[in-house]
């Protein structure tokens, strides 16, 4: 999963930005609300967190103008704590969850788990499809008869992915787009080497190439 991560603090910006890569996510950082406003229409991004106070644009001002545009990307914004009128006014303007500041990353990993369970359908908890449950901490899939085996950080990527759009046909470049940050190489020949690599672990049959088209998981 992708996300835009909208942070000018010096110090916090990179260092979210290297926990939330820890946890799993391809993220870019931008530092002011004009450039992430550009990045947020851009790109195709799942989930953003933002910050409020930002130069050049306040992140309320990013978020309402998202929204006048209908754009729907899911929005966990960042505020300061106790700010009340903040969190009503994110809200109102089409924010999808906050976290106050100070906070612990913890929190903002288990809230954007879950905005972005919400906003694929998929009930809280574990994420289970297709007889496989997913451990988010542990990046790591148990199979149905108990098998649990380890993922490296782009197979990870590509599996919860897969799991939070079962029964839809994925293109490589759609793939490529939600797996990998906006500065990296995106050779979608190589998302094929880690499909196969999957499907080692997680059986063939779950995974099905759709030629022309792309892939599609869960459904045979």
């Amino acid at each position: 999963m992708r996300l835009l991560l909208v942070e000018d603090d010096a110090q916090m910006g990179p260092t979210l930005q290297n926990a939330l890569s820890q946890a799993g996510y391809a993220v870019d950082l931008s530092v002011d609300g004009i450039d992430a406003e550009a990045l947020g229409d851009i790109e195709p991004y799942d989930l953003v967190v933002l910050d409020l106070g930002l130069p050049k644009r306040s992140g309320m001002e990013v978020l309402q103008n998202w929204r006048s545009r209908d754009n729907h990307v899911p929005v966990v914004i960042l505020t300061a704590r106790g700010s009340w009128e903040e969190k009503v006014q994110g809200f109102k303007a089409g924010a999808d969850d906050y976290v106050a500041k100070p906070f612990q990353t913890e929190e903002l990993l288990a809230r954007i788990s879950a905005v972005l369970k919400r906003s694929s359908g998929t009930s809280g908890g574990p994420l289970q499809v297709a007889g496989l449950q997913l451990d988010e901490d542990a990046q790591s899939v148990k199979l149905s008869d108990g098998t649990t085996f380890t993922l490296t950080g782009t197979e990870f990527r590509l599996l919860r992915y897969f799991m939070l759009h079962p029964g839809q046909v994925i293109s490589k470049s759609r793939l490529t787009e939600h797996v990998y940050e906006y500065d990296s190489d995106k050779d979608s020949n190589v998302i094929e080497v880690y499909v196969n690599r999957l499907r080692q672990k997680v059986g063939t049959d779950l995974i099905q190439t759709r030629r022309g088209q792309g892939y599609i998981f869960g459904s045979a």
